[in-house]
């Protein structure tokens, strides 16, 4: 840098000297007489040699020249003298001040985005508001409580051996889809248990679809908003050519075509803001219930031994608290009809 202020330094200099040269030889041309012209004669005459003196030293020339002749000195000695105090090392060099370059209003590019921005910003609104709903809906205690793991694993300890009924008081006392899973198995205790082992899969399907049902917003709105974003931008791009293409002659085309093709691409850009969030949020839901439904179905599936030895020894009524005996045949119906007597 230091080197680049001395080269800028010695060709000021060399610019300044050549001014003061060039302002010297115009006062010196200004300073001689014209010289006659001698019309030919026929007579031959004899013209003295006149020796090419040279231009008149400033001290001979009359007042005003003698005035433009300091005054070119002067100005080369300033100007010979001024770049000497910018060689020093804090002198700074001049850089040209860059041109503003105006800012976007992001808010008034979003109004000039065209029709296709309304369903957008409804996109946009409606994803924020199933994204907090899913927030909340998957938390643990809504899907798989540990209170109520916890308690199933105490009753299962009980020296008496699993009890339905308590088992189902505990599933209202902390309702969640493992809940709603295991009510639907209890009310099967007592039948074979390959139907408690369907009884428990309707019941997860019916949860799992329950949990996927706000996510599916999502992922729709991850697919249909840069669609609608595409399609604002060709309607805008139509109508930029369309308007360019209709303007007087001597307008600037390039300018007015560009802006049309800024403002169009607005809304590209705004249904990509909708749907990247929104397909990150539809995975990351996704991937929670899928870790979810496999705990559930890992501590559902450890119950089923502590079901199987009620099978046909007794139906408890979960929901009353009462035990429903199995259904007694009456043995004369059993043998048939008693001999001796007429059917």
């Amino acid at each position: 840098m230091h080197d680049r202020r001395i080269r800028d330094g010695m060709r000021r200099r060399a610019a300044a000297a050549l001014t003061a040269a060039v302002a010297l030889c115009g006062v010196h041309s200004l300073a001689q007489p014209p010289t006659p012209t001698r019309e030919p004669s026929s007579e031959t005459q004899v013209v003295p040699a006149v020796p090419n003196d040279p231009a008149p030293a400033p001290a001979d020339a009359p007042g005003g020249e003698r005035d433009a002749f300091r005054e070119a000195e002067r100005r080369a000695e300033e100007a010979l003298a001024a770049p000497s105090s910018e060689d020093g090392a804090g002198a700074q060099p001049s850089f040209p001040e860059s041109p503003t370059v105006p800012q976007i209003n992001v808010l008034d590019l979003a109004f000039r985005g065209g029709v296709m921005m309304i369903p957008i910003t409804l996109m946009s609104v409606l994803t924020v508001v199933f994204g907090f709903e899913r927030m909340l809906g998957l938390r643990p205690r809504k899907i798989l409580p540990d209170a109520l793991i916890t308690g199933l694993g105490r009753i299962s300890q009980e020296k008496r051996g699993f009890d339905p009924r308590a088992a189902y008081r505990l599933c209202q006392q902390y309702p969640s889809a493992a809940a709603n899973i295991l009510k639907a198995m209890l009310m099967k205790v007592g039948r074979p248990l390959s139907e408690v082992e369907q009884a428990m899969k309707e019941a997860g399907e019916r949860e799992a679809d329950r949990l996927y049902s706000n996510v599916r917003f999502l992922t729709l709105s991850a697919a249909v908003t840069p669609l609608l974003g595409l399609l604002g931008t060709v309607q805008g791009m139509i109508q930029a050519f369309f308007v360019t293409s209709h303007l007087p002659p001597g307008a600037n085309r390039a300018e007015m075509l560009a802006q049309g093709i800024y403002t169009a691409l607005v809304t590209t850009f705004a249904g990509l803001c909708v749907a990247i969030p929104a397909s990150v949020l539809a995975h990351y839901f996704e991937g929670r219930i899928q870790n979810s439904l496999r705990r559930l179905d890992e501590s559902l599936l450890g119950l089923l031994p502590q079901l199987e030895r009620f099978e046909g020894r007794l139906r408890p009524d979960v929901e009353n608290e009462a035990v429903v005996p199995p259904p007694v045949v009456p043995a004369a119906a059993a043998s048939g009809p008693a001999r001796g007597t007429k059917a």
